[in-house]
């Protein structure tokens, strides 16, 4: 899916209907999935990483990358208007939060210790987004 053109705007009760109770804490309540336990940390199939909120495209698996920490890490988003980055205070440290810039999900938060190009690893709850492959499974 692409980008939607309006913003995605629900009430929590619409979101809790449309979300797993952890998908929920996660995108709503900026919640984080233990490492190593949630989807996706260990996935390098070609494919697409999209919004499990609104479905908007959010990563491509051409700059996804195994950084150790447990967590889908990326050094680039799928377009610069995919995300938005806030900073964030919480827990007595300082980051920047990202979120889709299309529904305002919380996704994860993006640190300055990635790969080239970019040199950053935009670190990722999987319970946060949806994978799409480019090819289906052979099966």
């Amino acid at each position: 899916m692409s980008k939607p053109s309006a913003k995605v705007v629900k009430s929590d009760a619409e979101w809790r209907a449309d979300l797993t109770p952890e998908q929920f804490y996660v995108t709503r309540r900026q919640g984080t999935e233990r490492p190593f336990s949630g989807p996706y940390w260990d996935t390098f199939r070609k494919g697409r990483y999209d919004c499990v909120c609104c479905g908007a495209a959010l990563f491509l698996s051409d700059t996804k990358f195994d950084a150790g920490c447990g967590w889908p890490s990326f050094f680039a988003a799928a377009s610069p208007e995919a995300i938005v980055e806030l900073d964030d205070f919480s827990h007595g440290m300082v980051r920047t939060e990202i979120r889709c810039a299309a529904c305002d999900a919380h996704l994860g938060h993006v640190f300055p210790d990635g790969p080239p190009p970019t040199g950053l690893r935009y670190c990722l709850n999987g319970t946060a987004m949806r994978f799409t492959p480019e090819e289906p499974d052979a099966g």
